[in-house]
């Protein structure tokens, strides 16, 4: 039950993947089953929420809760979902579970904070929400006590909640479209509901909500400093080239032929993505795939200024010196271990956070059953000056056919100074 990560990338740095949402109506969504795992389905679907990575703070018990969620508002602590009946559901039902999930209030009425994706979780149908909560229930109670979340005033006053609602949120589930496949159908509801993408792949305002509109176009993850891309725009997400079989490979493995997963990302497949069943994979894939369907060719639009010959030749040389050697002088990487630059749609998006970030702070893919010994990426902070930076990640992002734009020191220097959040 994740709040701050999203599905699947189908690019080199930092990514996510989604769908776009369905229409919330009380109508049966398609049960998830794991068909090719050995878990039991709760379990499955528990992975398949990524409620771990939300529900176990640094260093605890997994689900017995404790995990700080910083906000521009303030922090939140996710709760204790292990059955202690004290300090957990030992002493919920599942009708309250379900009724939780579906209208984003506690068993006592209190209205839920979207840190928790009820707006997402409304879709799960009553048999998956059983199914879960079995899970949940079978696990070893921890007696853990709740810890109280410290917001500012005024967000401290959970009756805001009722206009928030109002406005972003809206009960239902899950509505399979009539004239489209069940796989189709499958893979709408695995992205549109349990994995709750939209929390990061969609433009959040300063309530702290998103509009229909936005959804699925892309968004900074807040306080997180890296760039959610949209899944609407082939400039962005890259999806309208991947085969169906490139982005299940991605989905499950965190790196492929054509990209690899960083970032946020990286831990969402290691804690949930990687356990996707083939069949479910491959749903989901679809259904990703379909969201530039009726979308015309984008192209890139032309290059508001360029870097000078001087400041080219000054990031061709620090590629040479730092990158070239995994990455190839062509860009063209060696995949899956390491990601091609050339072409890639993550290093020519409009805003330059996520390639930014890697140079900067490094980072590996997730370690997945398909990729158990990832190749990481080194950090360069400490060896590189700000001018350095944005001279070669502005070198990487016009080079070889790519359209990125120019970035500035300043911008370098902005994501070094800016927290780096588990």
């Amino acid at each position: 039950m994740k709040s701050n990560l999203a599905f699947v990338a189908i690019v080199c740095l930092g990514l996510s993947a989604a769908g776009a949402r369905a229409a919330n109506v009380a109508t049966p969504a398609p049960a998830i089953h794991a068909v090719d795992s050995p878990m039991s389905r709760g379990e499955y679907l528990a992975h398949l929420g990524d409620c771990v990575a939300c529900h176990t703070k640094h260093g605890g018990v997994p689900f017995a809760g404790g995990f700080a969620m910083p906000t521009p508002f303030g922090t939140l602590y996710s709760p204790n979902i292990t059955p202690d009946k004290k300090t957990g559901i030992g002493n919920w039902t599942a009708t309250e579970f379900y009724q939780m999930l579906h209208t984003g209030r506690s068993r006592d009425g209190t209205l839920l904070y979207p840190a928790m994706p009820f707006p997402a979780y409304t879709k799960i149908p009553r048999e998956d929400a059983d199914a879960l909560f079995k899970y949940l229930r079978s696990l070893k109670p921890v007696s853990q006590p709740n810890r109280d979340n410290e917001l500012r005033f005024p967000y401290n006053n959970r009756s805001l909640m009722f206009g928030w609602r109002a406005l972003y949120f809206t009960e239902g589930t899950f509505k399979p479209a009539a004239e489209r496949s069940a796989q189709f159908n499958r893979g709408a509801y695995l992205v549109e509901g349990l994995g709750h993408c939209a929390s990061c792949h969609s433009t959040i305002n300063a309530l702290g909500g998103s509009s229909d509109d936005s959804a699925f176009a892309g968004g900074l993850i807040p306080l997180q400093n890296w760039y959610a891309p949209s899944l609407t725009s082939n400039l962005e997400s890259g999806l309208g080239s991947w085969s169906v079989a490139d982005i299940a490979a991605l989905l499950k493995g965190g790196a492929s032929m054509r990209g690899a997963v960083y970032g946020p990302m990286a831990e969402v497949t290691h804690n949930s993505l990687q356990y996707l069943s083939d069949d479910d994979a491959t749903a989901m894939s679809v259904y990703l795939k379909s969201l530039l369907e009726l979308k015309p060719p984008a192209s890139h639009p032309a290059a508001a200024n360029l870097p000078s010959a001087t400041a080219l030749a000054a990031g061709k040389t620090i590629y040479e010196a730092r990158c070239a050697a995994c990455h190839r002088s062509d860009g063209q990487g060696m995949p899956p271990a390491y990601p091609p630059l050339a072409g890639n749609p993550s290093i020519e998006m409009e805003l330059s956070v996520n390639p930014l970030r890697m140079v900067l702070n490094g980072g590996y893919p997730p370690q997945t059953a398909e990729n158990p010994r990832p190749y990481g990426m080194p950090p360069f902070a400490q060896i590189m000056s700000d001018e350095e930076v944005a001279a070669v990640v502005t070198y990487i992002r016009v080079s070889w056919g790519n359209h990125g734009s120019p970035v500035t020191p300043r911008e370098a220097n902005a994501m070094r100074v800016a927290p780096l959040l588990d």
